[in-house]
């Protein structure tokens, strides 16, 4: 996957759900053609064979579990995703967090054992260091909770907070996340080393998602 990224996490989110989803994922494909620059799109498990289906950008899952052939009701498997089309999973959101390390080893096994690309998300530099060098995931997406879903975003308010992981967490690739919201917001990222954003509702819940995503390219 090329980068620098910009990763929308779609959530649960109403206008992010279904058909929506795909119109979602169109917009993303179209402010990609428009302005060059590399988007992907993470929507809900249910989405993602007819989000993949109607869009040429990579489509990640927002989880993946550690579960195998069997019986596993109920549960994300990795050879599944990959087969439905999603090219990456999302793991270790702070909305949906391993309960300890170990189950997030055997998750981020499984994914790779599947071919699909793992970001992993931490809630510090440190957090994200131990990770990618235990683990080595592909990205690890650095994001503060207290930030997440507001207005004020991690790059003007920490850009230390990037620079740090930037730092520490080789050799993955960092992303950022928590308040991204415009261009200006992604130009301090990469400027700071970042390889890309992570964010949600500053597209999500925007009225015209397609601007906000043309802004967010100016920066990358």
């Amino acid at each position: 996957m090329k980068t620098p990224i910009i990763l929308t996490n779609f959530k649960t989110y109403e206008s992010a759900t279904g058909a929506k989803a795909v119109e979602l994922a169109k917009a993303h494909e179209s402010a990609a053609q428009q302005t060059g620059k590399n988007f992907a799109v993470a929507v809900q498990t249910a989405d993602i064979y007819r989000v993949s289906q109607a869009v040429d950008i990579p489509v990640f899952a927002q989880h993946c579990d550690d579960a195998v052939y069997g019986s596993h009701t109920g549960w994300n498997m990795a050879e599944t995703l990959k087969q439905a089309g999603a090219i990456g999973t999302i793991l270790n959101h702070s909305e949906h967090r391993f309960v300890d390390y170990q189950s997030l080893e055997k998750a981020i096994t499984r994914a790779k054992e599947a071919g699909l690309l793992t970001c992993v998300c931490a809630e510090t530099a440190q957090e994200g260091a131990k990770i990618s060098k235990s683990f080595s995931p592909d990205f690890v997406a650095v994001e503060p909770p207290e930030l997440i879903g507001g207005d004020i975003s991690v790059s003007t308010s920490r850009p230390e907070l990037i620079s740090d992981s930037v730092a520490m967490i080789s050799p993955a690739a960092v992303l950022v996340g928590a308040g991204v919201k415009n261009g200006k917001d992604v130009q301090i990222a990469t400027k700071l080393g970042a390889k890309g954003v992570l964010l949600a509702s500053g597209v999500t819940k925007a009225s015209d998602p397609k601007s906000v995503l043309i802004d967010l390219a100016s920066g990358a």
